[in-house]
């Protein structure tokens, strides 16, 4: 199994846990369409990036 780094931020807000809540995977080079499809929907947050090159 594939392992991938990803950053839970919160974002719009300046205060500790407020705002939404984002998940972030800078590095996603190598997941599919599908692949991201469902880590955003087994995490799900309102939010969740993908960084590709």
């Amino acid at each position: 199994m594939r392992q991938y780094t990803y950053h839970w931020l919160d974002v719009f807000t300046s205060e500790p846990f407020g705002g939404n809540p984002l998940a972030a995977f800078p590095e996603a080079a190598g997941l599919t369409d599908v692949e991201m499809q469902n880590i955003a929907r087994e995490l799900n947050l309102s939010e969740t990036t993908f960084v590709l090159p």
